[in-house]
């Protein structure tokens, strides 16, 4: 059964290698792609953008220049500092006379265009709020007539391409024209230089891709693998398995919380073992005398006795009382078996409890006292809290030394009563108090049958007092003896009187 499902899925997912891969290509890929598309194929178009931005900055210092006296010097100043070309003219009376000039590059459009082409600048401008630009190019083998110039397409190198940047302003109630000019440098040779690199680069980095994506996924994966193999191992029973990842945080923090869990296994397994082999001592003890006082009544003539009757009628209540406790152990461990508090007087309830011992302190020699300043009003689940109290007491009479005195003491403090129960037996070892709590646990080894209870009080006192959110404990040294307590929150005068008690 347990060979059918370790088997692995029949539905395989992709490992870390392959994932790390297709993740590393994509991006890789999208990265190229983004380079090819912005700072190759579209070059040309930033190009342009950005030269247009500059002549409209151009445009705006050569504004602030229109009324100064030494406006051509400024003209041929900005032109030879920026490298374009630009004509300036004022228009008087509906006549445009031009004021400065300045040409610096070879077949300018602005200064080989026709006068009629240079009006329809103007008229242009003024129809586009005063500001008019165009890409524009000059064929020279068309001759300087208007059809010499238009505008290219995408791919078009007739000949000279140039950006034209033409603005009407008015200033002290004169209206000014300007044209600017500069030349677009080609760009096909430096994006066909740019296409070889790209393709060297991208091969290159798909390589490099590669031989990443196989070191760093080897190095993930290969603690990982390992710890998957320990795990099968733990998985068919080997709770030995000692899971060691090296390299990462992550993977160190996997193998120790698997190492946890291993331990946490192996002790639950080992407590399962001793849960089986002493409950079936408890159970096997009374079924034997059950069985055996039976048969003696039914086979021997007179044993038919009220004493034997009553022996049968013990082992019943034992097991009985056995079975209880199993129960209610396992309903607060599955957490179905909720507190339903009430208010109540604790040192009333212990004092009652210490009645039911009376036939043992008789018959037995047992001395249980109990000690308290006054009464002690707290709000919990009444009946669970006196099952906390009954298994204390018993554990207490279990352990206890040969004096046989088990001391019970009720003290209040900071706005809580403690109830603490003493033993005068062989006390705890440091190194075995927190297994104490455990279902069975017995600091010797030897399992022997209980005096009071079934060996199961101290797992149903941790889960009650748990369930309650209650603080409990046990203070022990070897050779004195033990104390075991816990506290529940003291209700005052007023919370007492708006109580039902």
């Amino acid at each position: 059964m347990r060979s059918a499902e370790m088997k692995p899925s029949k539905r395989r997912h992709s490992g870390i290698r392959w994932r790390l891969f297709a993740g590393l290509t994509s991006f890789t890929l999208l990265t190229l792609v983004l380079v090819w598309v912005f700072l190759i194929r579209l070059l040309g178009f930033f190009y342009e953008k950005e030269r247009f931005v500059e002549l409209r900055q151009i445009s705006a210092e050569l504004a602030g220049h229109l009324n100064d006296p030494n406006l051509a010097a400024e003209v041929e100043r900005i032109a030879l500092d920026k490298g374009i070309c630009i004509r300036v003219f004022c228009v008087e009376g509906g006549k445009a006379v031009q004021v400065a000039d300045a040409d610096v590059t070879l077949d300018c459009i602005i200064h080989h265009v026709s006068p009629e082409q240079f009006a329809r600048f103007h008229e242009d401008a003024r129809a586009g709020g005063g500001t008019y630009e165009r890409r524009m190019e000059f064929d020279t083998s068309a001759g300087d007539e208007e059809g010499g110039f238009h505008v290219p397409g995408f791919d078009a190198h007739l000949g000279n391409v140039h950006a034209v940047h033409a603005r009407v302003l008015n200033v002290d109630g004169k209206e000014f024209f300007f044209a600017l000019d500069c030349e677009l440098t080609p760009v096909r040779a430096i994006v066909n230089t740019l296409e070889v690199q790209f393709f060297w680069i991208a091969g290159s980095m798909l390589a490099v891709t590669v031989l990443l994506s196989f070191i760093f996924s080897r190095l993930i994966t290969k603690p990982l693998a390992t710890i998957t193999e320990q795990a099968r191992g733990l998985a068919e029973g080997n709770y030995e398995t000692d899971f060691t990842g090296r390299g990462y945080r992550e993977v160190q923090d996997l193998a120790d919380a698997l190492n946890f869990a291993a331990r946490e296994i192996r002790s639950t397994d080992r407590l399962q073992k001793e849960l089986i082999a002493n409950i079936s001592h408890d159970l096997r003890t009374p079924l034997t005398m059950i069985r055996g006082y039976s048969e003696m009544m039914r086979d021997i003539p007179g044993e038919n006795s009220p004493e034997n009757v009553q022996a049968i009628i013990d082992e019943t209540t034992r097991l009985s009382e056995l079975v209880n406790d199993l129960m209610d152990l396992s309903k607060l461990q599955a957490g179905t078996h909720k507190p339903e508090p009430t208010v109540f007087d604790l040192t009333e309830m212990v004092r009652d409890t210490m009645q039911r011992y009376d036939q043992l302190i008789r018959h037995e020699g047992y001395r249980i006292t109990f000690s308290a300043v006054g009464s002690a009003f707290v709000r919990a689940d009444r009946t669970m809290i006196l099952q906390v109290i009954y298994n204390l007491i018993n554990n207490a009479v279990n352990y206890t030394g040969e004096n046989r005195h088990v001391l019970v003491t009720e003290t209040l403090h900071d706005g809580v009563v403690r109830l603490s129960v003493a033993d005068s037996g062989e006390g705890i070892p440091p190194d075995k108090i927190e297994q104490i709590w455990d279902r069975y646990y017995r600091v010797d080894a030897v399992h022997k049958r209980a005096v009071m209870g079934t060996g199961l009080g101290l797992s149903i006192v941790k889960g009650v007092l748990e369930a309650h959110g209650a603080n409990y404990g046990v203070d022990s040294a070897v050779g004195v003896g033990s104390v075991f307590w816990f506290e529940l929150p003291l209700l005052d005068v007023n919370e007492q009187d708006g109580q039902d008690l």
